[in-house]
């Protein structure tokens, strides 16, 4: 799975540190069953050093991380710590506060990596637990904690999806040779630009993820399932989601024809016969604005859909992430439209050259180089003879 906890930990780690990996883990298992909650582990520890309660939240499973590890604690929870890595609820939602039940519990200690950045909760759970005499030490593998929660953050503090560009190209940035040489039914296995283990780790970002989007011509070029092929479990499924100005979705494509509810079609012109015989088949088609072009602020006709009212609509639907793989012109509206928060970008060791071969964005680019999209925070990662560079164009706790 992407890599949310520390792999390796030192032999002279702490207790601190050690149980808080462990809650790390435990929360990794909400991921793709939690959305649109936080991922939460909680481990409750003794004062002998073990381990007495375990939890993780699940969406359908209702009752918190806290509250199932407190559960498995019983009476012993009384003078133990409590290891988490997302700061207690303080509010009353679909459940109690957690904060009012890991002092009820009578828990003495609580080591948190974070807190929470719910502005229903952002520190009050915090202070709760510090007015009620509660030991509080917070920060222990905050950067992996927000990793694993930065989707829920971005939403729940703008009200829009983690929008993360992903793309897989050669070292002299082609993501695909000439248009000829592309069929229309994508490429063969030796067309694969990344290796196989580079794709099967495409498949853990997609399961992570809940929907994920492309353009109406890759449709069309390269006819894409969009599935999550983990096998691993999912609450529900990967939202496969499609600009399509003009409708112009094939009907006989693999996207149309594996459609149950999970595919949603955003277009500008709705053609009523061309929608009606998609929503037959469980495409979900719903319109929005054209793009407007920068220069005269006014729609082009045949644009693609205005990707900040896509965005929206997907928030609205309590969509915490939203992986866009598309073609150079979507990845180029995309990072003009200013939706793009971080990128996960693939490079395998070859080189296509080739003036026909397609860019990674196609577009009219920045103007100047102090104009340019600057990443922040980058991290590298090998996958064999390929990697791929990570990188925010914003902080999804704080921009």
């Amino acid at each position: 799975m992407p890599d949310y906890a520390p792999r390796m930990i030192s032999i002279n780690a702490s207790p601190d540190e050690r149980f808080t990996l462990r809650a790390l883990e435990l929360a990794s298992k909400g991921i793709a069953m939690a959305s649109p909650n936080p991922r939460v582990g909680a481990v409750v520890v003794n004062a002998d050093g073990e381990v007495i309660g375990e939890g993780f939240h699940m969406y359908d499973g209702l009752k918190h991380a806290e509250v199932l590890a407190l559960e498995q604690a019983g009476n012993a929870a009384r003078g133990a710590t409590l290891y988490l890595n997302l700061e207690p609820c303080s509010h009353e939602g679909r459940t109690g506060p957690c904060a009012d039940a890991v002092i009820a519990a009578g828990i003495k200690r609580v080591v948190c990596s974070m807190p929470d950045p719910n502005p229903l909760v952002a520190g009050r759970g915090f202070a709760k637990l510090r007015e009620a005499g509660v030991e509080l030490l917070v920060g222990v593998f905050a950067d992996y904690a927000r990793k694993l929660n930065e989707g829920f953050s971005k939403r729940i503090r703008t009200g829009l999806p983690l929008v993360t560009l992903k793309a897989a190209m050669t070292l002299d940035g082609k993501i695909a040779p000439p248009p000829a040489e592309v069929t229309d039914i994508g490429f063969s296995q030796p067309g694969w630009i990344t290796s196989e283990i580079a794709r099967a780790h495409v498949q853990e970002l997609r399961h992570a993820a809940d929907s994920i989007m492309i353009g109406v011509g890759t449709v069309v070029s390269d006819n894409p399932l969009l599935t999550d092929r983990t096998g691993l479990p999912r609450r529900r499924p990967l939202l496969r989601v499609v600009l399509d100005s003009q409708l112009r979705l094939p009907l006989d494509s693999r996207l149309v024809k594996t459609a149950h509810h999970d595919v949603l079609v955003f277009c500008s012109f709705a053609e009523e016969k061309k929608r009606a015989a998609l929503e037959e088949r469980g495409i979900q088609v719903e319109q929005v604005p054209l793009a407007k072009n920068e220069p005269g602020g006014v729609a082009v006709a045949g644009g693609r859909p205005d990707l900040n009212a896509v965005v929206e609509r997907l928030g609205a639907r309590e969509l915490n992430s939203l992986i866009v793989e598309g073609g150079a012109a979507v990845n180029w509206a995309a990072l003009a439209a200013g939706i793009v928060d971080k990128v996960f970008l693939y490079y395998a060791p070859k080189i296509l050259g080739g003036g026909n071969a397609v860019p990674f964005a196609l577009g009219p680019g920045y103007a100047r180089m102090d104009e340019a999209a600057y990443l922040r925070n980058l991290e590298l990662h090998r996958f064999g003879e390929d990697f791929a560079v990570e990188g925010y164009l914003r902080d999804p706790y704080s921009d």
